[in-house]
């Protein structure tokens, strides 16, 4: 039978307080007590329930994150590290998965609930300025992951640097005609996702840096996804003239460039260089160069952000921007 909160009481000499104050990390505790309450904790295996913490603390220990597409690699890899650290902490996660703008806006919009969790995380939707003040005035902590906005925190990494990063790559290579591929205007003001336009703002600005001529019939946008973007490189490699390097905004999106070459029986990266952006699993499996960033530490860092914002600790700066890095592999090579 599995001990009880007065089964370590009884042990410990102590009253039912006094072992809910320990488990609570209260400062009301002498150092002695505490030792005496833990060792009993220890020796008799007690866990105390979440429920039963729950009612202590005056909290859910229940976050919510709010995940666009929650299947995409990306977002798996995100939300993994979020598990990770909340489990480590003791709060339970709720996931609400976003495929839908109605469905975007109503999460935003729900988050304002205290009943449902101690706090939310959000996941490269970003808030618009009236989303922000709602959020504000409920009152509800609220971490951002992959994005930013004015007065809101969160962590994130430069996208429009790692653009340029990718096309700096394929200009040292001797490429010049280098087409781009992307999210689809719809789904950008839709979502109001920002990572994929960001990232097109650094391949247009690497290009201009090197002088090299911009042609718009390179650049293609689509729904997120493989089959869409197969179908989107096929249009690029079939022009007259067509690319001899791609830069696609996620790993997702390369790989349908890499199975458009080999339906036109291009060589990779004899005949065409390819390169992506967040090295998802697969990414090194398939030998793709890549823009790396860190998805998993993301999640982990969210997590710590959004509880110091629980615990009245905001940090500082409110925006915290992770390192990205180029890792060049066997998709890219010299003209």
């Amino acid at each position: 039978m599995a001990a009880t909160i007065r089964d370590v009481a009884r042990l410990a000499g102590v009253g039912l307080g006094t072992v809910s104050r320990v488990l609570n990390d209260s400062p009301l505790v002498s150092p002695a007590t505490r030792t005496r309450v833990l060792d009993a904790i220890a020796e008799l295996r007690y866990s105390p329930s979440q429920i039963a913490r729950s009612f202590s603390s005056g909290k859910t220990l229940t976050v919510s994150v709010i995940a666009p597409f929650f299947t995409r690699p990306s977002v798996v890899e995100r939300l993994r590290g979020i598990e990770s650290a909340l489990h480590a902490n003791g709060y339970s996660l709720v996931v609400f998965n976003v495929e839908t703008s109605a469905r975007r806006d109503a999460c935003l919009h729900d988050v304002s609930r205290h009943d449902r969790s101690d706090g939310a995380l959000i996941i490269s939707l970003t808030p618009r300025a009236g989303e922000v003040q709602l959020l504000r005035d409920a009152g509800v902590p609220v971490g951002l992951i992959d994005t930013s906005a004015e007065g809101m925190y969160g962590v994130c990494i430069d996208d429009i640097y790692g653009g340029e990063l990718a096309v700096r790559h394929l200009l040292d290579r001797g490429h010049r005609r280098i087409g781009f591929l992307g999210d689809s205007e719809a789904e950008v003001q839709d979502f109001n996702f920002t990572s994929s336009r960001h990232r097109q703002l650094g391949y247009l600005k690497a290009l201009d840096a090197a002088d090299a001529t911009l042609r718009p019939e390179y650049q293609r946008y689509g729904v997120h996804g493989r089959s869409e973007a197969r179908l989107l490189a096929r249009e690029l490699l079939q022009l007259p003239e067509p690319p001899t390097a791609i830069f696609a905004a996620s790993d997702t999106q390369a790989m349908g460039v890499l199975e458009a070459s080999r339906d036109l029986q291009l060589r990779v990266p004899e005949d065409l260089s390819v390169i992506g952006f967040d090295d998802i699993d697969v990414a090194e499996y398939l030998g793709l160069t890549t823009v790396r960033q860190p998805l998993f530490m993301s999640g982990q860092r969210g997590v710590e952000i959004l509880l110091g914002l629980i615990g009245g600790e905001p940090p500082d700066p409110p925006s915290q921007v992770l390192p990205i890095e180029l890792v060049a592999r066997g998709t890219t090579a010299p003209m």
